[in-house]
């Protein structure tokens, strides 16, 4: 176990200095070869003063002197070069160049001592020789723990020190002498190897500083991110708490019923609103299931089958009604939204479900129908008899009438007539929201159809002095179609388009089959449809403000009449602007194969 914990550390500890930077380690090893240097040099004048005074007073005066100056001219060249180092802003990204001039600058210092004790050491008594053996051998291991940063700096320093003296040692002619030259390579090469060692420890410990330093920057920009992460989670914990609360306010304060449902339908909330609702206390309704509460008059299977589809599709549910009855007895009929609320991981985790009560608003509605069909049925029986009496004195059957009378009388027939179409389009309107209007679809020719509703509507308008034509030759393609309810949407297009185009005009109807569609489109040339109007054109009781608008009449439920049957026959409906001014309504129908 403990073999294993060192080889995981050694592992990673290799992992580290792989990730530093080659470059940075360099120049660290520069920056240490520099730092020591003030060490080389001190030994050096201390070696050098003491070489000198003990080798002064001989014939080789003058040469120890001179030798001497090379000493002090070196140590001279290394400060400067140290100075300049310590100078240069740039010194770290120049760390090869700094690193080759103290190489040179070892070289230097080493060739010195070499060539002195090669100089001196022939003309040296006993004690001298060992004194200066000694002094060499001391200058070349002072050299291992000052150039240690830089192993070939330190052979390049050895080897201009010792190769010199070896090669006295090995030509004085002496036994001894000559063994000991042949020991010199050994110990050079042992010193070598200490530095080299060295060389590898400081490397790996610049490795392991510049990688610790990094692994330190990372995380103290992770620990950055992190605390910008926390004040974000804590600002989006504070936010959704707010949210929360407001939800939870809203769905308190709300005057609609709102349920919480697990998943598997079963309640887990309810709001004050449902509690008046039902009757019942939000303790009493919770743990208590869907086809319990809020869909008792749908089957099980039924209200199962879509609660699984609503939980499978994970998409809202709107307008649902169902009966439901009341703590005291009473039946009531609700209108139900139900949303699926699903987590990150897309699992729905509750279902809201939001409803009112609508039975007065469907009981209104019933009234209101019955009034409105009661109404109109009870207008339309004498509105009839008055509007066939007018059209009878005005035909002249009767008998000649004055002039002033007959043109009172045809503006009553005009205005009875203009009741009853409005009474009719109520009808239809009625029919077709309680979905009481029944088409009868069969295969047709769409040429014949417009081609008669010409026919039919020509006299209408000569009315406006403008002419009906079909644009070009109509081409033959069948639809199905109801040919009555067809004729209805054509009589209002064309009436409309009768209507607001100037006079001595024509109006075109063409026939464009393309795609699988018949489309057929009727061309005025009036002024057009206000921008702020083109929106709401196919409106219940829709008519453009405008005093001309106004004035050619309308009851304002054509278009939407005319909408709702094209759309119950599979079609669809729509304008645009004709071009040379004017409209172009057009609706689509299948073609029928």
């Amino acid at each position: 176990m403990d073999f294993a914990r060192t080889a995981t550390a050694q592992a990673a500890a290799r992992d580290l200095q792989q990730s530093a930077d080659p470059r940075m380690v360099l120049a660290d090893r520069v920056e240490h070869l520099f730092a020591q240097m003030p060490i080389a040099i001190g030994a050096t004048i201390v070696a050098g003063i003491f070489a000198t005074l003990e080798l002064q007073g001989r014939w080789y005066t003058e040469l120890v002197w001179y030798w001497g100056a090379i000493v002090l001219a070196y140590t001279a060249a290394a400060t400067g070069l140290l100075v300049s180092y310590r100078r240069s802003p740039t010194r770290h990204a120049d760390a090869e160049q700094w690193l080759r001039s103290i190489g040179i600058a070892a070289l230097a210092n080493g060739v010195s001592w070499g060539l002195a004790g090669a100089v001196f050491f022939r003309s040296l008594a006993d004690d001298q020789q060992v004194f200066l053996s000694f002094l060499v051998a001391g200058v070349t291991s002072i050299g291992i723990p000052i150039y240690a940063a830089s192993w070939p700096i330190f052979a390049i320093y050895a080897a201009g020190i010792l190769f010199p003296f070896t090669y006295v040692l090995a030509t004085l002619g002496s036994r001894l002498f000559f063994d000991i030259a042949l020991l010199v390579p050994v110990l050079y090469a042992v010193y070598v190897g200490i530095a080299y060692r060295l060389h590898q420890v400081f490397a790996s410990g610049y490795r392991l500083r510049h990688a610790y330093s990094k692994l330190t920057e990372d995380y103290s920009a992770l620990n950055q991110r992190l605390g910008q992460q926390l004040v974000e989670l804590e600002e989006a914990r504070r936010q959704v708490e707010a949210s929360g609360r407001k939800l939870a306010l809203f769905a308190e304060r709300s005057p609609i019923a709102v349920f919480e449902f697990d998943a598997h339908g079963i309640v887990l909330s309810a709001n004050p609103a449902a509690e008046t609702l039902f009757g019942y206390g939000a303790a009493e309704l919770i743990d208590r299931t869907a086809t319990e509460t809020l869909f008792q008059t749908m089957g099980k299977a039924d209200i199962a089958r879509r609660w699984r589809e609503l939980i499978r599709s994970r998409s809202p549910m709107f307008g649902l009604r169902a009966a439901s009855t009341r703590r005291d007895g009473a039946e009531i009929t609700c209108e139900w939204s139900l949303t699926p609320l699903v987590n990150a991981e897309n699992r729905v985790i509750s279902v809201i479900v939001q409803g009112r009560d609508i039975t007065q608003q469907l009981e209104a509605e019933r009234m209101k129908q019955e009034f409105t069909s009661t109404l109109s049925h009870e207008l339309r029986t004498p509105l009839t008899s008055i509007i066939g009496s007018l059209q009878l004195i005005n035909s002249g059957v009767l008998g000649d009438i004055d002039k002033d009378v007959l043109e009172l009388t045809s503006i009553a027939e005009r205005n009875g007539q203009r009741l009853l179409d409005l009474i009719n389009d109520i009808l239809d309107v009625e029919k077709i929201e309680s979905g009481k209007l029944t088409l009868f679809p069969e295969p047709m020719q769409l040429s014949d159809m417009v081609a008669e509703s010409l026919t039919l509507n020509r006299g209408f308008a000569e009315r406006f002095k403008v002419r009906l034509a079909a644009e070009g030759e109509l081409p033959a393609v069948r639809v199905n179609a109801d040919r009555k309810r067809l004729l209805q949407v054509m009589t209002n297009l064309l009436s409309n388009a009768a209507k607001f185009s100037p006079e001595g005009s024509t109006i075109q109807v063409g026939i464009q089959v393309e795609a699988g569609s018949a489309r057929v489109a009727v061309n005025d040339h009036g002024p057009g449809i206000p921008e702020g109007f083109r929106g709401r054109i196919f409106g219940r009781f829709a008519q453009a403000d405008m005093s001309y608008t106004r004035q050619k009449g309308g009851t304002g439920l054509g278009l939407s009449i005319c909408k709702r049957l094209i759309e119950m026959m599979n079609g669809k409906i729509g304008f645009c602007d004709r071009s040379g001014g004017g409209t172009t309504f057009w609706f689509e129908l299948p073609v029928h194969h």
